[in-house]
Order: structure tokens, then sequence, then C-alpha cells
């Protein structure tokens, strides 16, 4: 990665920790640059309905300065924030009578709930990404736990778009391959 790329969630999060830490300019900052990134997330799934995706930010920001208390400063900024971006926008969903379908291999973010077992997985999850490099692994906390679509995935960590597909294709059976050794 090259010295000029910024490193976003890195960024957020020292600014999210700042902002806990009692910083309300580090904490607008934070707000700031997730409305910019939370807009195009919403939108991208609500084709048509761009004042529904406004409402949306406005919500998911509220509920991040609301849940401010249960983010685990151990943990990716971005995950926490988009996991309540998704939650707002399955609710969303449910108030308008919309059926949203979502790929099999996305379902468990859709059923998923929080739980005691949460910190376990997340722990599990940090210990089998761990064994990517890390270009790689911030590739795939991107686009698969962040809610990046590969396109944007690949301009935040450095990759053309063909290069972050094929890494996401190796990394993903590379994780695979190191969580049941049997399988090819």
């Amino acid at each position: 990665m090259g010295c000029c790329v910024v490193d976003k969630e890195a960024e957020l999060k020292r600014l999210m920790l700042r902002g806990l830490d009692g910083d309300p300019v580090a904490w607008r900052a934070l707000l700031t640059e997730m409305r910019g990134a939370l807009t195009p997330f919403f939108k991208r799934r609500l084709t048509g309905c761009e004042a529904d995706a406004e409402d949306l930010v406005q919500d998911c920001l509220i509920a991040i300065h609301a849940k401010r208390a249960t983010y685990d400063r151990s943990l990716p900024f971005t995950a926490w924030a988009y996991a309540i971006a998704r939650y707002k926008l399955i609710d969303h969903f449910r108030r308008q009578g919309r059926r949203h379908d979502v790929p099999l291999e996305e379902a468990s973010v859709l059923l998923a709930d929080h739980t005691v077992e949460d910190g376990v997985v997340r722990r599990d999850l940090k210990k089998v990404l761990s064994i990517l490099p890390l270009r790689q692994r911030r590739l795939i906390e991107d686009v698969r736990v962040g809610g990046f679509s590969l396109a944007e995935a690949a301009q935040r960590n450095g990759f053309t778009e063909g290069a972050a597909k094929v890494s996401v294709h190796r990394s993903m059976k590379t994780l695979v391959a190191s969580v049941n050794p049997n399988e090819d």
C-alpha cells in the first residue's frame, strides 16, 4: 500500500476513541466522516429512495451516538458502525413491508443476535483473520464484515478492482482451509 493511501479504518477508530475520551471535535469529525460513508451505503441499497437514505443516515448517526458506550475498543470501528447501519436498514424494510433478498452467504448478518457469545465470535474471527497478510485482512474485513462494495474496498486498500476480487477469492479459500484442513 502506498504512503499516500489513507487507512480510513484507523482514522475512524482514532476519532471514535478520542470521542469516547471526551474530545468533542473528534466526535463531530467522526460523525461527519460517517455521514459521508453511510450515505452511499444506504443509497446503493435504496435505489430511487434518496429521502429514505438520508433519514436512515440520520437514524444511524443517532444510534452510533446513543450506543457509543457499547463499542469494544479492541475491535475495528467500521464493523461495529456498519452492523448498526445494517440493522437500521432491516428495520426500515420491515416498516415498509418490503422483503429484501439477501445472498445466502450474507444471511447470518440478518439473523445475528447480540449475545454473550458475540465477544467469543469476534475473538475467533480476529484469530482466524490474523493468518492473512495485513492488506488482504483489511480487504476481507471491508468486504465481508464492513459492508463495503468490492470497488470501495479495493480503493480503500490500494488494489485494483480485479486484483481485489482475486485477493478476496484466494483469501477466503485460505481461511476456509485453515478452519477445515480436510478441505482443498
